[in-house]
C-alpha cells in the first residue's frame, strides 16, 4: 500500500505545494502550504482514528489531507477538481491500487464548498480537516490596515481546536476570537457555507457538528 510517508517525501507532490501556495501567495489569500497541508492530513486521519475506521482508510485520509490543495497550482477556481486529477495521476505513476486512488480523487474532488459533498468517510474527514483549519498564522498580509474581511476574520483567531467527544457523538471546533479585529457575525459572514458543510461531513461520520466561539455554543 502507498503510504502518507511515501506521499510526504514525494519530491514532484512537494514541488507543487510548495508552487500552488506561491500562486495563491500572489492573488492574496491566506497560506496554503506545507503547515495546512499536514494539519489538514494530521487531522482527517485523527478524525477517522477516533471513530475506529480501518488503517487503510486512516492513511488515504491522511493522503487526501496532503495532496487536496494541489489544484491551486493551475486556478484558484475549480481547484478540487482540477487537484482532483492531478492526484489520481500522480498516484497512478506511484501505482497505488485502482480502489485507493478512486477514494482519494472522490475526497479532494469533493472538499470545496459549493460543489463539494461528503460522499465517503475519507472526504466527509477531510472536509472537517480542511475547513476548521482557521487561524491567525494563515495571515500573510502584515498591514493590518489593508486587510479584507477574511484577513480580518483569520487574524482574529488566536486559537482553534477540533476535537471529538469521549462518546463519539459530537465533534467539536472552539475558537477564541479577539472581536477586535473581526466579529463573531463577520466568521458567519464568510464560513457559513463552510459550516454547513461541515455539518453534513460529521453527520456522515455519524458525528453532531458543534461549533462554540469564546465559549459560547453557536451551533
Amino acid at each position: 500500500m502507498i503510504t502518507y510517508n511515501d506521499v510526504k517525501n514525494n519530491d514532484a507532490v512537494n514541488a507543487y505545494i510548495r508552487k500552488q501556495d506561491e500562486y495563491l501567495s500572489a492573488i492574496g489569500f491566506t497560506e496554503h502550504g506545507f503547515v495546512h497541508v499536514i494539519r489538514a492530513a494530521e487531522t482527517a486521519g485523527y478524525i477517522l482514528k477516533t471513530m475506529g475506521y480501518s488503517n487503510e482508510e486512516i492513511e488515504l485520509a491522511k493522503i487526501a489531507g496532503y495532496m487536496h490543495d494541489l489544484g491551486n497550482i493551475v486556478n484558484r477556481t475549480n481547484h478540487s477538481l482540477t487537484g482532483a486529477v492531478m492526484a489520481f495521476r500522480i498516484l497512478d505513476k506511484m501505482e497505488m491500487p485502482p480502489e485507493d486512488i478512486a477514494t482519494v480523487v472522490t475526497a479532494i474532488g469533493n472538499h470545496d464548498e459549493g460543489t463539494g459533498l461528503p460522499v465517503n468517510p475519507v472526504a466527509a474527514a477531510l472536509i472537517l480537516a480542511d475547513k476548521s483549519d482557521v487561524r491567525r498564522s494563515r495571515v500573510r498580509n502584515k498591514a493590518k490596515t489593508e486587510f479584507d474581511i477574511h484577513d480580518r476574520v483569520n487574524y482574529s483567531v488566536e486559537k482553534s481546536t477540533l476535537t471529538i467527544n469521549d462518546e463519539k457523538t459530537e465533534i467539536i471546533l472552539t475558537l477564541q476570537i479577539d472581536t477586535q479585529y473581526g466579529s463573531i457575525m463577520e466568521y458567519f459572514e464568510i464560513f457559513m457555507e463552510r459550516m454547513i458543510m461541515c455539518r453534513k461531513a460529521a453527520e456522515k461520520l455519524k458525528l453532531e457538528f458543534k461549533l462554540i466561539i469564546n465559549g459560547q455554543q453557536l451551533i
